[in-house]
């Protein structure tokens, strides 16, 4: 485990508007929950609650990868209303370390398999 610092920061603050996410097309997510997590110079990223997804849509999948700052990162793939799948579109730290902990129950998704709309 790696701590964030001065070499490789790391915030996580409300994103402080509605940020929507649609999936081929379709509604997926919608909150004004969001966390945006900025790390180093990474382009940055909308942590959605669960609460505030269809989670009835998500497939989890068998891919995990490891960040030594933020820990183990668990993938689901989206259905579409079409029957057809987003594969490993969304990912979360199930169980994030401690400095980014905020982040536990939260999905994050790849800006090239979906719409996200930040305000």
């Amino acid at each position: 485990m790696k701590i964030p610092g001065p070499d490789h920061p790391i915030t996580i603050t409300p994103a402080g508007t509605a940020v929507v996410v649609k999936a081929g097309g379709t509604g997926l997510a919608d909150t004004t929950d969001a966390l945006t997590l900025k790390e180093a110079s990474y382009p940055a990223v909308q942590y959605l609650p669960r609460s505030g997804v269809d989670m009835s849509r998500l497939v989890r999948t068998e891919r995990s990868t490891h960040c030594p700052y933020k820990g183990d990162a668990s993938y689901y793939s989206i259905r579409n209303a079409d029957g057809g799948l987003i594969e490993n579109a969304v990912w979360s730290y199930e169980t994030p370390f401690p400095a980014v902990a905020a982040i536990r129950e939260h999905l994050a998704f790849y800006p090239d398999k979906v719409e996200i709309a930040v305000g």
